[in-house]
């Protein structure tokens, strides 16, 4: 899902390459139906997306690499240190971030995937700020 919106987000810019990788994901595993849902009624649409574990490969090429959880981000501490430096979580760019983590909807209903939909739309715009500001730094 957050591929998806961030790549309507930047859809009018050349100056972005986006994907996606999971610390556990299973490799060619499409996006389910609730978020390919989610994704068509937002304006987002994510065709031909299949699932990937996250590699030594994509986080050399990343400039930066935005987390859902606190687990994940430790996940990709403990499994890539040499990357630390890019690696931040979603949340840390929400207004409300009391919670650290951005809930996993799998099973939980169209509302809890709406819920996830609003906290990406929330934090993309000041990711994209951010990754601008740091970008231009290098």
């Amino acid at each position: 899902m957050a591929e998806g919106l961030f790549r309507k987000a930047i859809a009018s810019r050349g100056d972005y390459q986006v994907s996606s990788a999971g610390t556990s994901a299973s490799p060619n595993t499409p996006a389910s139906r609730e978020t390919t849902a989610i994704l068509k009624k937002l304006g987002a649409p994510l065709s031909g997306f299949s699932s990937r574990p996250v590699s030594e490969k994509i986080l050399s090429e990343a400039s930066h690499v935005f987390a859902m959880t606190t687990g994940h981000l430790n996940a990709l501490e403990s499994r890539f240190p040499e990357h630390a430096d890019k690696f931040y979580l979603v949340r840390e760019f929400s207004e409300n971030s009391a919670n650290p983590d951005i809930p996993d909807p799998i099973g939980m209903g169209k509302a809890a995937y709406e819920e996830v939909a609003s906290i990406l739309e929330t934090a993309i715009p000041s990711i994209i700020a951010y990754i601008d500001s740091t970008t231009k730094e290098m």
